[in-house]
């Protein structure tokens, strides 16, 4: 039997039948330059076209001046975009992908820093997507955002897209009509459900009319359950099942989330999976002619497969899946699930690098945003096979050692100690993380296949390094904690005082059980990311009293850049997590932490047991400077070049090994 016959079933979507029931959904990944799609937009989407997607929506175009949302944006109302996405269409349509353009448009919630335009809405609502209000549209100005979108659907057409998805979730302009919390007009466009969706209806009916029958037609919604003044599973039902019912769309995609609750318009790894499948079983209930795409958390074949045979929906979206490995549908074909890179559902780079107005990428995956320059996810033979020594097996020597085996090299990895994953391996200890430990085991296989030659408890000193005589000395050897207890927020202390009183801990001797801690810890969190928070999670689901200090005017603040700081604050507090902001630690003595305001000065004393430091680590350097003092040339790659997030080591792990 097939592997995943479910989800290899081809699909009749209007005039296309798509080759399996995997689409590779709408996301911003910001790449646009001056509002045009460019050699990285192409090279991005005909990877997951190259990969097996069968229907690709390409990220939303704003159909108006006042729909800009992302320094990233396509150009709104302009031709001027027609022949740039002709040459991002056709590579992927002779790749056997469907191309769809999504349009949207978000209401009150725009970026009017970014848009220089009054934020338009039904109502005159606020933005929740910051302190900014809009304006009530007026008739004229209903009329104006409907040609808008219809205007934008034949540019997509004229570029050679085979359809559109008009975008109504996440409360954007449409889903701002539907529901009566933001919809409070009394005139043709509000008050009824007929009157709320006229708005919704007039746009899928005129794009119809406007672009002809040989032109999918996409409706983008969501499921937001845990919010009272959200559109309710069964009000969600009625209004779709209205526009099918009057055959507007040909599609319908079910996300979750909104700008209510952002956290879940982008699920992370705190989340439970395939969040999207509820509403989609619902509204497969009630709709007769369009097909039914659930989206949002969908993460691997298996999920896809069986809510498919399940008959909770007629197709899957799986995006951050295939961004963290483009080719997961030809995998999954040829019965290769276990050569599938998993994603982490941590959004550091897709959504994190998103959120800071830059174009996005992957932490597991950095050849994403880079496709156009370093050939897509696939990889060269080098022309000259080198043997190669990489010492350190945390995520850069992970990637380095994968990446230069794939071009054919003779590879060593030399690790010191017993185990795969450096400090990286550590942070799969944290709660809901074990989505690291399944990548470190996929480096494994990985490894195995290739041929690399894996040395556990093998500790190089720079005369083995020079003894093994590779042609290429890579090192990943990682950072190691300070151990003096500096904090930035007291430059001035070189080392903290009372340190040799001792029971004070790195968050590596907590996660690694070296540390020996009684019932009360305090943890100060530097760094305001998972290293010191995640540690802090930990330690109360272990049973001890946590008090979290950090010098930052929130917990958890680099974790708002992935939406995952709220849930995690959520937790801790309901751990019964202390947290003292705008803080450091004054000194350590007999009566526990003293902890001294960074706003007034003041001190307070925290009675406690033991002290964890999550600070800035610092680069072990020692081998590469006895390399150098031996006459060996050899290249520092992630936390042994500088101390940072897994993102970085893997990135410098794959692009030294593409050198070769």
């Amino acid at each position: 039997m097939a592997p995943y016959p479910h989800l290899f079933k081809p699909q009749k979507l209007r005039h296309k039948t798509l080759r399996n029931r995997v689409v590779f959904g709408a996301h911003t990944t910001n790449m646009a330059q001056d509002g045009l799609p460019g050699a990285a937009h192409a090279a991005y989407y005909l990877e997951r076209a190259l990969g097996g997607a069968a229907m690709i929506v390409v990220e939303p175009m704003p159909v108006h001046a006042a729909a800009v949302l992302t320094r990233g944006n396509f150009l709104h109302s302009s031709d001027a975009v027609i022949p740039h996405f002709r040459k991002l269409v056709e590579p992927c349509q002779a790749a056997g992908a469907v191309m769809i353009q999504q349009l949207y448009h978000v209401g009150a919630h725009g970026d009017q820093d970014n848009s220089w335009h009054a934020a338009w809405s039904p109502s005159g609502g606020p933005s929740y997507h910051d302190s900014d209000g809009s304006h009530a549209m007026s008739e004229a100005e209903i009329e104006e955002t409907i040609e808008g979108f219809v205007q934008a659907a034949i540019r997509c057409q004229r570029a050679g897209f085979d359809g559109v998805e008009v975008w109504a979730a996440y409360h954007c302009l449409l889903d701002q009509f539907w529901t009566p919390f933001s919809n409070s007009r009394d005139d043709k466009w509000g008050g009824s459900l007929e009157n709320r969706t006229r708005f919704s209806r007039e746009i899928l009916s005129r794009i119809r009319r406007a672009c002809g029958e040989d032109f999918i037609i996409g409706l983008a919604v969501n499921d937001e359950p845990g919010v009272e003044v959200a559109l309710s599973r069964e009000s969600m039902a009625e209004i779709v099942a209205l526009h099918d019912s009057e055959e507007l769309m040909d599609y319908v995609t079910i996300g979750s989330g909104s700008y209510f609750d952002f956290a879940r318009l982008i699920p992370s790894f705190q989340e439970g999976q395939m969040l999207g499948v509820d509403l989609s079983q619902s509204l497969k209930q009630v709709v007769r002619n369009a097909l039914v795409t659930a989206e949002s958390h969908i993460r691997t074949p298996e999920n896809a497969n069986t809510l498919l045979g399940a008959g909770q929906a007629d197709m899957v979206s799986i995006v951050r899946g295939q961004i963290a490995d483009p080719h997961l549908v030809a995998k999954a074909s040829e019965d290769r699930a276990a050569d599938i890179r998993g994603c982490l559902s941590c959004n550091q780079q897709c959504w994190g690098r998103r959120g800071r107005d830059y174009w996005i990428s992957c932490l597991i995956n950095p050849s994403v945003g880079r496709e156009a320059d370093w050939g897509g996810d696939r990889f060269s033979r080098a022309v000259q096979r080198k043997s190669v020594l990489v010492v350190g097996g945390g995520p850069a020597g992970l990637e380095a050692a994968r990446v230069a085996a794939e071009r054919g090299h003779r590879v060593t990895l030399a690790e010191a100690s017993p185990e795969l994953g450096g400090q990286f391996r550590l942070a799969g200890l944290q709660p809901r993380r074990a989505q690291i430990t399944d990548l470190i085991q996929w480096y494994a296989r990985q490894l195995d296949q290739l041929g690399v030659e894996v040395c556990f408890n093998r500790y190089m000193d720079a005369e083995d390094v020079q003894r093994h005589g590779a042609d290429e000395v890579v090192l990943a050897t990682g950072s190691l904690p300070q151990e003096t207890g500096f904090q930035k927020a007291l430059p001035h202390l070189a080392e903290l005082p009372g340190l040799p009183r001792g029971r004070v801990w790195s968050a590596e001797d907590v996660l690694s059980n070296r540390a020996r801690l009684g019932d009360h810890v305090v943890v100060l969190d530097e760094g305001g990311n998972w290293r010191g928070c995640g540690t802090a999670w930990h330690l109360t689901e272990q049973g001890y009293r946590v008090t979290l200090v950090t010098p930052d005017g929130l917990v958890g603040k680099e974790l708002q850049r992935s939406s995952t700081d709220l849930a995690l604050r959520r937790a801790l507090a309901s751990d019964g997590v202390r947290f003292i902001t705008d803080a450091a630690i004054g000194s350590w003595g007999p009566k526990g932490a003293e902890v001294l305001s960074l706003l007034t000065g003041a001190t307070e004393w925290l009675a406690a047991t033991d002290l964890v430091m999550a600070t800035v680590n610092v680069s072990d350097m020692s081998l590469r400077d006895e390399l150098h003092a031996l006459g060996v040339t050899s290249t520092l790659i992630g936390d042994a070049n500088a101390p940072r997030l897994a993102a970085q080591a893997i990135y410098e792990g794959r692009a030294w090994a593409l050198t070769l």
